[in-house]
């Protein structure tokens, strides 16, 4: 039963605040208590932290694009708790419901009506003798990258026990397969169903042409080792602040092993959206 929303939005967007205007009354027109953004109190509903909305909420709704879904979704630890993405004019491709379509898809999910789609997560922790553990979860992936006047880096990669390879390149993408069609696509690297359990590595501008993308198990840990000094290389997750990485860092990846729910738009399927965001197929 879905008692409380959370509602997480662009505020700074006119759309969104239009938007969340009218949403907040509607909602509480159909008896549920609203959780909104602290400082955006003036939209109406109770004013809340993101992480205390991923704690209460039983329904979250997302107003803008996939970076405002990424910044709760990983902050979502309860499976049972769906995420509704309304895309607001970007791309878009976990925001996937239309405005248009907002009001009757999320009043057939308060409801009860409404399928969920399972999207794994990484916990991405970063080892280095001169700081204690940091730890991350991430939807998309975690970018291992080299500052603006670097040089080209060595990143010494394990899959479990089994030594991989050494990447001489730009940079390392380590991406679920909901964010198979972000950056990692960008640099080269395949496309994945998003409901798949795989990993992706991607190279970024990799020295030699035999560095191509690999698909592994979601069971498999993946250690990446930085071997180069001197330059400046920074971890990214999910686009968040990035982490100043030393050498002889060692960056970890697996599976969270808590996925998120994401509500599928009833009106499409996962090749319809490859197909009129990418334009998939055309000549």
């Amino acid at each position: 039963m879905i008692r409380v929303v959370g509602l997480v939005a662009k505020y700074e967007e006119p759309k969104a605040a239009e938007m969340a205007s009218w949403l907040v009354p509607w909602l509480k027109e159909k008896g549920r208590r609203v959780l909104v953004e602290s400082g955006m109190s003036r939209v109406g509903g109770r004013s809340c932290s993101k992480k205390e909305m991923a704690r209460k909420a039983d329904l979250i709704v997302v107003l803008g694009g996939d970076g405002t879904l990424l910044s709760i979704a990983r902050l979502v630890e309860r499976p049972s708790v769906p995420i509704l993405g309304v895309n607001l004019g970007g791309l878009g491709f976990i925001t996937e419901v239309a405005v248009d379509e907002l009001e009757s898809v999320l009043a057939k999910t308060l409801a009860g009506n409404f399928t969920v789609e399972k999207r794994m997560t990484l916990e991405i922790q970063v080892h280095s003798k001169r700081r204690k553990a940091k730890k991350f979860r991430v939807l998309n992936d975690a970018v291992i990258t080299k500052g603006a006047r670097a040089r080209i880096i060595d990143l010494e990669t394990h899959i479990g026990k089994e030594y991989l390879c050494t990447y001489r390149a730009d940079g390392l993408i380590i991406s679920t397969p909901t964010g198979s069609t972000a950056y990692s696509l960008a640099a080269g690297g395949p496309i994945l169903y998003p409901s798949l359990g795989a990993i992706v590595l991607t190279p970024i501008c990799p020295h030699t042409l035999t560095n191509r993308p690999i698909v592994v198990s979601s069971k498999a840990t993946i250690r990446v080792s930085l071997r180069s000094s001197g330059g400046t290389v920074f971890l990214s997750p999910d686009g968040q602040q990035g982490v100043l990485l030393n050498n002889d860092d060692v960056v970890e990846v697996r599976d969270y092993r808590i996925p998120i729910s994401l509500v599928k738009a009833p009106s499409r399927s996962y090749f319809e959206i490859l197909r009129n965001k990418l334009k998939w197929g055309e000549r």
